[in-house]
């Protein structure tokens, strides 16, 4: 039996979603933009996706724009805000925790004469509300901050961005990258005076290729893509893809109440943690209020991809890390100040809302014998 442990890079798509994907490949296969019948049913369809998004923002439907992934719409985000506020200021505060997404976005502004302003994090990855006060002034035109980190589960103090926000008496645009959070934790953007929040398809069950991103009403952003203008009031261009649209739209219709869900996982994500903690040289690198579904440890002495390798070969697969580190030693955790030893040995265990108990014991058992085998090797 395998088991599955990379949800965090990307999630098998439901029955659900792979239905709706099908159903817009032999009916909902028209142009959106295109005026006779066959566009504007697929409009109307492409409307109902938007809807469902909105419903569980709990915004309005025009305030949601598809775009092609996460990635994209935190470019769309960032990029857009940065340059429509340049006249009113320069300084942007963010992380240094961020997805490459962000983080590269971050440096390709710095270049261009912007003051970037990465936050530090504490030992298990979450930022000070006092260094984000401290960070924000009225030079401030953008705070982009993680809901979730990717790569330890840390949960960051999006709520407090506001506050300093309005404190400072800046002119900041907020940006939450949601993409680990969404359908995950209950999001209402607009109770946290978010005005921009990304999400992705493939991290919920849904197909790769689709993203969202939330627009406040009001909120002026700089085109990113430029074209026809399809999403978003012109701020994102390109024909609609309607597969992984649609199959986003399954997958969201799909999930369970999230409370329910998420106390399933921090039972499961407790009885992961307990069982592993008895395995020799293993220590647990995510905090205990970080988001169930990401647990980071280290097994000290075995480098990660030896491990990796030794559990794939036995059907158990997890993350050296985040996938967008590609082998590079992780950013997130050198920032958290733990040892190389410790970073070069650790793996990411994300579940998903499928994951079973019967599963979590494969990977122990495989962990455990893994630990123990090479340890011999050495």
């Amino acid at each position: 039996m395998e088991a599955y442990f990379d949800n965090s890079a990307t999630t098998c798509p439901c029955p659900e979603a792979a239905a709706a994907a099908a159903e817009a490949f032999t009916r909902y296969y028209g142009n959106p933009s295109s005026l006779h019948a066959v566009g504007t049913a697929a409009q109307r369809r492409l409307e109902e996706a938007r809807e469902t998004a909105a419903k569980l923002l709990r915004c309005e439907s025009d305030e949601i724009l598809f775009t092609g992934s996460g990635t994209l719409s935190n470019n769309a985000a960032v990029f857009g805000a940065a340059k429509a506020l340049r006249r009113r200021g320069n300084r942007i505060v963010t992380t240094a925790v961020e997805h490459p997404s962000v983080a590269q976005a971050m440096n390709r502004l710095e270049h261009e004469g912007f003051e970037i302003v990465r936050l530090p994090v504490d030992s298990f990855g979450r930022v000070s509300r006092g260094d984000l006060q401290q960070a924000v002034n009225a030079k401030t035109v953008l705070v982009s901050m993680m809901w979730v980190n990717n790569e330890v589960g840390s949960i960051m103090p999006v709520e407090a961005i506001r506050s300093c926000v309005r404190r400072s008496g800046a002119p900041a645009l907020i940006h939450v990258d949601a993409v680990q959070a969404f359908g995950k934790l209950p999001i209402r953007p607009a109770s946290y005076g978010i005005d921009l929040l990304s999400a992705s398809a493939h991290k919920i069950n849904g197909p790769k290729g689709a993203g969202l991103l939330y627009v406040r009403k009001g909120v002026k952003l700089a085109p990113y893509v430029v074209g026809g203008g399809q999403e978003g009031r012109g701020i994102y261009s390109g024909t609609q893809p309607m597969p992984a649209i649609l199959g986003f739209d399954g997958a969201m219709r799909a999930l369970p109440e999230l409370h329910v869900q998420l106390e399933q996982t921090e039972r499961l994500r407790g009885y992961f943690v307990s069982n592993a903690l008895t395995i020799p040289d293993v220590v647990i690198n995510s905090g205990a209020d970080s988001l169930p579904y990401i647990t980071n440890l280290s097994v000290l002495g075995h480098p990660a991809q030896t491990m990796l390798n030794y559990l794939s070969e036995r059907g158990v697969y997890v993350s050296g890390g985040s996938a967008c580190s590609k082998g590079h030693r992780s950013p997130v955790l050198t920032a958290m100040g733990l040892d190389p030893a410790r970073i070069d040995s650790a793996l990411r265990i994300s579940f998903s809302r499928f994951t079973t108990q019967a599963e979590v014991d494969i990977l122990l058992n495989a962990l455990s014998g893994g630990a123990s085998a090479l340890r011999k090797s050495y």
